[in-house]
């Protein structure tokens, strides 16, 4: 998922390039957290994204508001802006310290890419359902920051022995990230909506047996039964997924 932090193997993310005098960068990545004059700053950047994390993890993204970040850290609104100037910062900020929950040590590329891409996967369902705000929100607004890269370059280095070129590796990362997501916002659709679920399966059925739909009847009929475990449908469809971000794409 180019996503409070747990531990990580030692290594740092390389330094990020630094704006030319007198630019504004966009990207709060290219703007130094600090220029080296005046005192310490009260904050930083990971105790805000922080905070915002608490907030949204209890009360859902929409509540995670500068105004509110501020108050949890003590400080005033118009303060934090001095620390991130607008709340696309703040949201970069976030997502890039969910993605440094990753744990690498316990994620080292085996060299069997089904098996480490099942590691991710699962490990990156596991990040989203801790915060179950942040799929929406990747898929909105792709996570670009020092730990999304970091999470990126793990990805290429568990898909290298593929033998898939950089584009493909690349694109397969974005399919593979995209279901995760997808899968996890629909887990949290369900979970909130089990009147809405009971009666579209019962709509779905009552459709199947009409004979109107003779490929969702046989397709009905052929289904098994749902498992008990809640991760059996991810898995059998995360599988999928793996066969097909790892097939040679043949030229036309």
């Amino acid at each position: 998922m180019p996503s409070s932090t747990s531990p990580n193997s030692s290594s740092a993310p390389a330094q990020q390039p630094v704006p030319q005098p007198g630019e504004t960068p966009e990207l709060i990545w290219l703007r130094p957290e600090r220029t080296g004059r005046g005192p310490r700053p009260a904050h930083s950047r990971t105790s805000i994204a922080a905070a915002a994390i608490a907030i949204a993890d209890a009360e859902g993204l929409d509540a995670a508001s500068m105004r509110r970040v501020a108050a949890a850290l003590g400080a005033g609104t118009m303060s934090l802006y001095n620390y991130v100037p607008k709340k696309e910062h703040l949201l970069d900020l976030m997502l890039d310290a969910v993605a440094g929950e990753y744990d690498y040590t316990a994620l080292t590329p085996t060299g069997d890419c089904r098996a480490d891409l099942r590691r991710l996967a699962r490990e990156q369902l596991a990040t989203l359902r801790r915060h179950p705000w942040v799929a929406g929100l990747v898929i909105a607004r792709p996570g670009l920051g020092p730990n999304a890269l970091r999470y990126t370059d793990h990805f290429l280095a568990v898909t290298e022995p593929s033998g898939l070129d950089g584009t493909a590796r690349l694109e397969a990362l974005a399919l593979l990230n995209g279901f995760v997501c997808q899968y996890a916002q629909y887990e949290r659709t369900a979970a909130a909506g089990i009147k809405w679920q009971a009666e579209l399966a019962g709509y779905l059925g009552r459709a199947a047996a009409s004979g109107a739909y003779p490929h969702l009847t046989t397709a009905f009929a052929t289904a098994t039964p749902p498992s008990a475990d809640p991760d059996a449908a991810f898995e059998r469809s995360l599988d999928r997924v793996i066969t097909a971000v790892l097939a040679p794409v043949t030229a036309p």
